[in-house]
């Protein structure tokens, strides 16, 4: 009979098996974070390498104060430590970092990059630029969709000049922009000037109008020729413009020329050189002329005062037509 001090002990062993290996997969969670500060802390190694003292500077001003505000950065005012003392007052101190027209400003520079003058004038040359070249293709993309202006296609010549953009519009046989011997325009010149009113009305440039005629001698009563023939016919255009949509304020000058500037120098009398030319001024030489001084009556007893005056630049870019 067996007893049960002679029956075998059986120990049943039972093994837990987790996915992922024996210590599970939090250490690749570890090492990817390990990783990618590794490559934080030697990114910001080489910035600083590659850095010259001005940036590295403004990197250091940045950390202080990443605030909006400007050139400033807070350190605890001068005092105890404890409830009042350094840690609950901070006061605002200018930072003594300018970076300025150099590298630095994408590293936190708080400076506006500062110009010469010089460059100012030519990155306001080369936007103007800009300006009138845009209108210009405003002015010839406009030709080609208007019903109104598409017929006058051949008759419309526009070029950038030192002055500015000009537009003249030029004679032809068979189709005048006047009456013959009159500033009187005719119904399709009046439209055709009323659109280009609309196109030129920006608000930004000015505009010299002058008027030209052939060489064809033409006298009228009381001494009446060309040259007012030609300035008549340059303020009806203004008139026309203006109707149109331009504004009166943007008109400079309006002037007559006769046959002084004749388009077709070979051909003094060919009607292409009886045009209206429209030039749209180049802020940069559209400049106010000072007026004439004037000097006061020197007072009695006193010496007198030689009239001291002032001479305008010669207007070299006088819209030729």
């Amino acid at each position: 009979m067996t007893t049960a001090k002679d029956r075998p002990i059986i120990i049943l062993r039972r093994i837990k098996r987790v996915a992922g290996g024996h210590h599970g997969g939090a250490w690749k969670v570890a090492y990817a974070d390990f990783v990618t500060a590794m490559m934080a802390f030697f990114l910001v190694m080489w910035l600083v390498g590659v850095a010259d003292k001005q940036q590295r500077a403004a990197i250091s001003e940045y950390f202080k104060n990443p605030s909006a505000v400007p050139g400033r950065s807070l350190k605890p005012a001068p005092g105890a430590n404890g409830p009042g003392g350094a840690a609950d007052r901070l006061i605002p101190t200018t930072s003594a970092v300018a970076v300025a027209g150099g590298h630095g400003a994408e590293f936190g520079a708080r400076e506006p990059m500062r110009i010469t003058p010089q460059a100012a004038k030519q990155a306001a040359r080369e936007e103007e630029a800009r300006r009138l070249e845009a209108l210009k293709r405003t002015l010839e993309e406009a030709v080609e969709r208007s019903q109104a202006l598409a017929p006058f296609k051949d008759q419309l010549l526009i070029d950038l000049t030192p002055e500015g953009l000009r537009i003249q519009i030029v004679d032809h046989l068979n189709r005048p922009m006047f009456d013959l011997a009159s500033a009187r325009l005719k119904d399709y010149a009046h439209t055709l000037l009323g659109e280009l009113g609309k196109l030129l009305n920006d608000g930004h440039h000015r505009i010299a109008l002058s008027g030209h005629t052939d060489e064809i001698p033409f006298h009228a009563a009381g001494g009446y020729g060309n040259w007012e023939l030609s300035a008549e016919r340059a303020n009806a255009a203004r008139r026309a413009l203006v109707e149109g949509g331009l504004e009166e304020a943007q008109v400079s000058r309006v002037v007559g020329l006769a046959a002084s500037v004749p388009f077709d120098k070979k051909d003094p009398r060919a009607a292409i050189n009886r045009r209206i030319s429209i030039v749209v001024i180049n802020t940069e030489l559209d400049a106010p002329v000072e007026p004439e001084r004037i000097p006061r009556a020197p007072a009695p007893g006193s010496l007198p005062v030689e009239p001291v005056r002032i001479a305008a630049e010669p207007d070299d870019a006088m819209p030729h037509g």
